[in-house]
């Protein structure tokens, strides 16, 4: 039974036909190469003891070796274990410690920490990869390896992967994701921006990130086509591989703060942005001054909704309603249901904004090792998804914000996403964020958290004027902090949660 084997399938049906290209070393991979390696993988770890269930970590820079992991461990049943490289040892130690995986792949600049990390976690084996050295360790072991490990014969609810999310509070949740959750972010995905044969996609997120793996590189090697995997984002270096006809890219995903910095780069005005024929942006709403911007060189931002959890495409917005439905996710993905809901459990109506929640063959059926978070994350078999949203008259999706991120002020609720998107209409601001302080008369206020460009002068005045000319009075952030740069996710969102412990401290009142 191979029907979940992408790789196999697509080295029997088009073997030469190139699948993987690593743009920092320049190695170029064709799906006979990509199964053969995943195989010879695959034997590997079944030497070392790793039978169906069993978990195998990677701690590793975006690179070819990352998915050859993946379906390795798809054809003998294993479990990817994929984790944040910028995580500190102790947290990383947490995680290991609770899904116990048997292997660690890791990248030789992560030496000294998969070292401890093995000791700590009594993690069996380590195999490192250097892919500035050819004769390093992972290849010495595909080498010694055989091309016919002993596949294993799973099903679609089998588990293909384990996700760490990034809680706000406490420890990180192990997401579960099945090998049906995978086929089906491949349709719910793939239709609306027209994955196919022929899509080549600049992979810039990180591959231990359901952005980086399923925004598109999955669906894409999925369906035959080719990716292109840059190690770490740069801006311009980005902007020459879209802009190159030679690499041919016609697809590329990001979260917003990417774009940002693109579009701030010196070369974006005169890249050849012809080809591109999907840029889609997510996870987190998007300032209309990025969509905009990108619009003007005309690039129209498809934006979409999803998280770890549901595979992740929730929702798509059709290329021909970009400009249309400017800020808009789009809808419900084909094999998925959505509902807006207030606090107590009930739909909204009138363009109300209220809680989303998600359900379909594309959802999480829980978390590893933690049946209390599974239960606390469902109602009624709906997932909740903790972003406030709200639907227009045509049923189309806004995404106003996190729960967890909205304040209350006065009695009114504010969110934060809202008035940042006001804020960066003024020309000399970066990047900005806004959090919720205390505030004795409110409950709380708004505080606006901004990095000005490079030689450009702003003042809390001119900050605020402009708010009060946009908003209305209670949203209006109270005051404002300049810094040098705001904290952020390996994928680029804001750590909000460190802001706000940076500047109103750690035993301040929970934001609503």
């Amino acid at each position: 039974m191979k029907y979940y084997d992408w790789t196999a399938h697509h080295a029997y049906s088009q073997p030469q036909k190139k699948a993987i290209v690593d743009l920092h070393t320049g190695r170029e991979f064709s799906y006979a190469q990509l199964d053969d390696r995943s195989a010879r993988l695959a034997d590997w770890l079944q030497k070392q003891g790793v039978a169906k269930g069993d978990r195998v970590g990677v701690l590793a820079l975006n690179s070819p070796e990352f998915m050859e992991l993946q379906f390795a461990c798809g054809k003998i049943g294993a479990i990817a274990l994929p984790v944040n490289w910028r995580l500190t040892v102790p947290e990383l130690e947490y995680i290991f410690s609770d899904s116990r995986p048997k292997v660690l792949v890791h990248d030789a600049v992560f030496r000294d920490a998969a070292l401890k990390l093995r000791k700590r976690c009594d993690i069996s084996h380590l195999l490192e990869i250097d892919v500035d050295e050819p004769s390093n360790a992972y290849e010495q072991a595909l080498a010694e390896s055989s091309p016919d490990p002993a596949i294993e014969p799973l099903t679609l609810d089998d588990h293909a992967m384990i996700m760490y999310t990034s809680g706000t509070t406490g420890h990180p949740k192990g997401a579960i994701i099945t090998h049906g959750m995978n086929l089906i972010n491949c349709v719910n995905l793939g239709f609306p921006v027209g994955i196919s044969s022929q899509t080549v996609q600049l992979v810039v997120l990180p591959l231990f990130h359901t952005g980086g793996l399923n925004c598109y590189a999955n669906p894409v090697i999925h369906a035959g086509g080719r990716i292109l995997i840059m190690r770490e984002f740069d801006p311009g270096a980005a902007l020459r591989v879209i802009g190159d006809p030679a690499y041919e890219v016609t697809h590329f995903f990001a979260v917003p703060a990417p774009y940002q910095f693109m579009m701030h780069h010196p070369d974006f005005e005169t890249t050849d942005l012809s080809r591109l024929q999907v840029a889609g942006v997510g996870g987190a709403p998007c300032p209309e001054i990025i969509l905009k911007t990108w619009m003007d060189r005309g690039v129209d931002l498809m934006q979409g909704w999803g998280m770890t959890e549901t595979s992740p495409a929730g929702t798509a917005l059709a290329p021909v309603d970009a400009v249309r439905k400017l800020g808009s996710a789009g809808k419900a993905v084909m094999h998925t249901e959505i509902k807006i809901v207030d606090l107590d459990g009930q739909e909204v109506v009138d363009g109300a904004v209220g809680e989303m929640l998600i359900r379909g063959p594309n959802i999480t059926p829980g978390y590893w090792n933690n049946p209390e978070a599974t239960k606390n994350s469902f109602v009624d078999g709906w997932l909740k998804t903790g972003d406030a949203a709200r639907l227009d008259e045509e049923g189309y999706i806004y995404i106003v914000d996190r729960w967890k991120d909205m304040y209350i002020s006065g009695g009114e609720n504010v969110y934060p996403a809202e008035v940042e998107n006001v804020i960066m209409q003024l020309p000399q601001i970066l990047e900005a964020a806004i959090i919720g302080v205390p505030d004795q008369r409110w409950g709380e206020t708004g505080q606006a958290v901004i990095v000005v460009k490079p030689g450009q002068t702003l003042d809390e005045k001119t900050v605020i004027t402009h708010c009060l000319a946009n908003l209305a009075k209670f949203k209006i952030p109270q005051s404002v902090v300049f810094v040098d740069q705001l904290p952020r996710t390996a994928t680029g969102k804001i750590l909000k949660r460190e802001l706000r412990a940076e500047l109103v401290g750690d035993d301040a009142p929970a934001i609503s």
